[in-house]
């Protein structure tokens, strides 16, 4: 079995939507004054160099590799489609990865809008998946790694909206909390308080670590 991915899911994804529509169709009031080809290039930089956080980021907001995978796909056409309203004195002065978060983090809150006024069939499940029988060197590792993952997400989804979105910004999308506070629209000390509200629910099931975000033992030997 040959196994794909994160940035292969989303880079497919991209590709297919900007295949669908090259250059976004806008009115020439927001037209960019910068060459097209700037924009691309501006797009795949950025597109290469935050594609993995923002995947890890929308992974453990969702706590599902597909839902991630469309989330993050989403946040970067958006991203690239308000590129192209921009000068370049705005892209040079861009802060980009609190400027892709915040994207993300506002399709993530319309997603659940959207979510909430459906009827509820059943819980959602983590999805990350494993291919047990890989035998390539450092497999145990991953599955202990991947074991990590589905403890960190479950004990992640039973968190409030917005103690997620503070802690995984914090611990998964390392941004400080300056910038944490313009992604979430709110002030610094708020922040603060949903970090410090969201691990102290954490800790009581196990925990993360409050230096690198990584679920605690909980029980293991």
């Amino acid at each position: 079995m040959c196994n794909r991915s994160a940035s292969d899911g989303v880079e497919e994804s991209v590709s297919r939507q900007r295949t669908r529509t090259p250059h976004p169709v806008l009115s020439p009031a927001v037209l960019s004054t910068v060459p097209t080809d700037e924009i691309d290039e501006a797009f795949r930089s950025m597109f290469a160099e935050h594609r993995d956080r923002l995947f890890s980021t929308a992974l453990r907001l969702t706590g599902r590799r597909s839902d991630a995978e469309d989330l993050t796909a989403e946040a970067f056409l958006r991203a690239y489609r308000s590129l192209s309203g921009f000068d370049m004195e705005r892209i040079e002065t861009l802060q980009p990865r609190a400027w892709l978060s915040t994207i993300l983090v506002n399709e993530w809150r319309n997603q659940l809008r959207t979510a909430s006024r459906r009827p509820v069939l059943a819980p959602p499940a983590t999805d990350i998946e494993l291919d047990l029988e890989d035998s390539r060197p450092g497999v145990e590792l991953q599955a202990e790694c991947r074991d990590d993952g589905r403890v960190l997400a479950a004990m992640l989804a039973g968190l409030p909206d917005r103690q997620r979105e503070a802690v995984v910004l914090r611990y998964i999308g390392d941004l400080p909390v300056s910038e944490i506070a313009q992604v979430m629209g709110c002030p610094s000390g708020t922040v603060k308080s949903h970090i410090s509200r969201g691990l102290a629910s954490l800790r009581p099931t196990g925990g993360v670590d409050p230096d690198t975000g990584r679920a605690l033992g909980g029980g293991r030997s």
